[in-house]
């Protein structure tokens, strides 16, 4: 079979059969050997009988949630090809041969675009419109290098086995991001075409909830850029704090009217700190990503980290430490040598904190090393077999 127009459903008694007679328009009239898939999600009003009545197959999901009825619906579809959209009459199926062709011209993935597209008056909130999906697409194509112009159009085509291939996991509303972020991590071919969204014919709200919803898309897209989360933001901490400490390491620095002196000096400190234990973090976060599947595996990022060995490390941070150590003592030592006097604080923190500030350094490089260490360690358990396995 070539192709299964696969529709999530749940209480769209509605609206279903205008949806499923467009499906029905679109094999028809390019004579197209396929099929309609309605993945019935806990119906009540009577969708499902609906549905079969109009000569549509249902696949009843055993999951709550959107993601986890398309994702059903799709394992369940016999096409080669697929093509999803709402059961709402907001994209009208017979309208979609271009994204098909696109996959006959070799595509695995062609998306929708409602913004580079039509949408109908009243079809898209007007905050929707003009900031959350404008937004989302901006973060979702800096963080992912995606040339897509609507990260969250709800009419998709694609290859099925591809799909099936990236490991989907989510059921929520967030699996749109999931498909088209793992889409790009795992090089599927992708491109997109311009859409029009409708207005839909329900007479109720949508599933949908803007503010909920919203944050789900934006939490999933973090969760799989733990570079943007963690290591960016821990880089520009360190390298701000780092430029104006040296400054303040000489002499009190004035920017307008702000004097900026010791103090500014200890929070200089307190964000290098913060910023390298955030730098850590992100390098834990991606290899527990690659270990557990949420991002591809990156065996050149792993077999980078591998160069770094345990007792290298341990030297670099040993000889950090040191350092702090020993302008601590020259400090302390100068202090003892004046006989225990009140000391100048905008002379002696000068020296004291960037020693502080070093050994603190010192001190969480050395026990997240150990912690590295650790996970790159070989073992018996299938468990925790260690990241090694993933370079075998």
């Amino acid at each position: 079979m070539r192709l299964s127009i696969v529709m999530p459903c749940l209480n769209e008694a509605l609206t279903l059969p205008t949806c499923i007679g467009r499906a029905k328009e679109l094999l028809e009239r390019h004579h197209i050997d396929g099929e309609v898939v309605v993945s019935d999600n806990g119906s009540t009003d009577g969708s499902q009988k609906i549905a079969e009545e109009l000569g549509a197959r249902v696949v009843i999901c055993p999951v709550r949630g959107y993601g986890a009825a398309l994702q059903y619906g799709i394992e369940q579809a016999r096409g080669d090809y697929v093509i999803m959209g709402d059961s709402d009459d907001s994209y009208h199926f017979d309208e979609a041969y271009p994204m098909l062709q696109k996959l006959e011209e070799g595509y695995d993935v062609c998306m929708g675009t409602r913004l580079k597209g039509t949408i109908m008056p009243g079809a898209m909130p007007t905050l929707n419109r003009v900031l959350g999906n404008p937004i989302l697409t901006f973060i979702g194509r800096l963080f992912f290098n995606i040339e897509t112009s609507d990260f969250h159009c709800g009419m998709r085509a694609f290859r099925r086995d591809k799909v099936l291939g990236i490991g989907l996991v989510t059921t929520g509303m967030e699996w749109a991001s999931e498909q088209v972020i793992k889409s790009r991590l795992n090089s599927l071919k992708m491109t997109e075409v311009p859409i029009t969204l409708y207005k839909d014919g329900r007479n109720r709200p949508p599933h949908l909830r803007r503010w909920r919803d919203g944050w789900r898309h934006l939490r999933f897209m973090l969760l799989h850029a733990p570079n943007w989360l963690f290591i960016y933001p821990g880089m520009a901490l360190v390298l701000t704090a780092l430029a104006l400490g040296i400054m303040l390491l000489l002499d009190a620095v004035r920017i307008g009217p702000a004097v900026l002196d010791v103090h500014s000096l200890l929070t200089m400190s307190f964000m290098t700190i913060v910023g390298i234990q955030t730098i850590f973090a992100g390098l834990f976060a991606n290899l527990y990503a690659h270990l557990i599947g949420i991002l591809p595996t990156d065996t050149a990022f792993i077999k980078q980290l591998k160069r770094f060995s345990l007792e290298k490390l341990l030297v670099v941070f040993g000889a950090i430490g040191l350092a702090g150590i020993i302008i601590f003592s020259i400090s302390f030592w100068g202090w003892y040598a004046a006989g225990y006097p009140a000391l100048d604080v905008r002379v002696t923190m000068r020296h004291v904190i960037p020693a502080l500030t070093l050994i603190t350094i010192a001190g969480q490089g050395i026990f997240n090393c150990f912690m590295f260490s650790m996970l790159f360690l070989k073992t018996k358990n299938p468990i925790g077999s260690g990241i090694n396995d993933h370079l075998e």
